[in-house]
């Protein structure tokens, strides 16, 4: 935790701010601009770590600066980098949903490129033999399910293991205004959740590596030496526009904003979408006689290699002018959709498959659909798990928060 202090410490001297260490009770961010800078951004405060050292770096197509890729910005200011690390969809983000990542030689920049996606999610000790830190800097939607913030945590549990130290730098969360949904049972843990957590955590990609070092979940309880660099000008209150999309199945802000709540359909026969050019903003079945939007998925190269109901015309409804309500008044997880397409299919025994459980992070959620629970019945069933659970982020937080009244 101690080099934690010194990032942040440099980070309030470099612009004259009032910051706090995770455990203090008061924190605010001053600034003349009030633009939001990621810690990418803030070279001036990381480049003196990475002298003189041995440099990988875990990015994607979202790690920029002012434009250019990280990997780029920081081989022309002299860092000694010497192998990237790719999540799904690739170091360039070109890949497919799903699709098999291999390891490869980056055309541009001639560096090795290792995936961490499929059976290498977590780095094998010879591929970080030859280096002294590791850089993570991609940006996170926010949501339990999305892979992001698992292949984060193998990092930091391989450089624990290797004694490596470990950068995360910081970006906002377009999800970091509220906290929502089950919260994950242990006994379900898997790629597309790790831990318990809700599906809505409301933490910034930081501030989840700090919980995930502090409360012991690498394995074993091994501790990483972490540090983390913070974004600058940034609450949990603040409404943040990606500026690159994060994956090719979120290509835009209303894919973002629905994708907690339409992820769950993914563990559904029901598609939601992805083949289409409105990947998360649709839902439909062949079989439906409700809705009246139609739309058929078909392959798209880089995006989706073969969609759910390829092929067929889908019917159901576009939810593209509720992303907007979403973001005005109605932070939370919507089950209606969920709740209203189940009741309606008419062979509720195929409804679900074996996916939607890893989703929701335990049977529960299903069983209680299955039964004819309300939406408000089941919200109910949450609220202990998210009340603890709020109270164990608290601690991590760097950022001001948002009200929890209501939450």
């Amino acid at each position: 935790m101690q080099i934690l202090k010194i990032i942040i410490l440099l980070f309030c001297l470099t612009n004259f701010l009032s910051c706090r260490i995770p455990g203090q009770q008061e924190h605010s961010i001053v600034s003349e601009t009030n633009k939001i800078l990621t810690g990418a951004d803030q070279t001036e405060i990381y480049l003196t770590l990475l002298q003189d050292q041995k440099v990988a770096i875990v990015a994607n197509q979202t790690s920029v600066i002012n434009g250019a890729h990280l990997v780029d910005s920081l081989l022309g200011l002299g860092v000694n980098v010497i192998k990237v690390f790719g999540p799904e969809h690739g170091f360039r983000g070109n890949a497919a949903d799903g699709e098999l990542v291999s390891n490869e030689i980056d055309q541009k920049t001639s560096l090795p490129v290792i995936s961490l996606y499929g059976s290498n999610k977590k780095p094998k000790p010879e591929q970080l033999n030859d280096i002294d830190i590791v850089i993570f800097d991609i940006q996170d939607v926010g949501a339990r399910f999305y892979t992001y913030i698992s292949t984060m945590a193998y990092m930091m549990e391989a450089c624990a293991e290797n004694n490596i130290q470990m950068i995360v730098l910081d970006r906002p969360n377009p999800h970091g205004d509220y906290v929502d949904g089950p919260v994950l049972d242990s006994a379900f843990s898997s790629f597309v959740g790790l831990h318990q957590i809700p599906v809505v955590h409301g933490m910034t990609i930081g501030e989840y590596a700090l919980m995930v070092n502090g409360e012991g979940w690498l394995k074993n309880g091994v501790q990483c030496e972490l540090t983390v660099v913070p974004c600058l000008n940034y609450s949990h209150k603040d409404k943040y526009d990606l500026p690159v999309a994060p994956s090719p199945n979120l290509p835009n802000m209303t894919a973002i904003y629905l994708y907690p709540s339409l992820c769950f359909f993914e563990g559904t026969i029901i598609s939601v979408g992805r083949g289409t050019e409105y990947p998360f903003q649709v839902i439909g079945h062949p079989d439906f006689s409700i809705g009246s939007f139609v739309f058929t998925p078909t392959p798209i190269p880089g995006v989706t290699v073969h969609p759910k109901h390829e092929g067929k015309a889908c019917y159901g409804q576009s939810l593209q002018g509720f992303a907007e309500h979403i973001v005005a008044h109605d932070r939370r997880l919507h089950l209606n959709w969920l709740i209203n397409y189940f009741n309606y299919f008419k062979d509720k025994d195929v409804f679900f498959t074996s996916y939607f459980d890893k989703l929701a992070g335990s049977d529960q959620l299903r069983k209680q659909i299955e039964s004819g629970k309300t939406e408000e019945d089941i919200r109910q069933s949450w609220k202990e798990g998210l009340e603890a659970f709020k109270e164990v982020r608290k601690k991590y937080l760097l950022y001001t928060d948002f009200e929890l009244t209501g939450r």
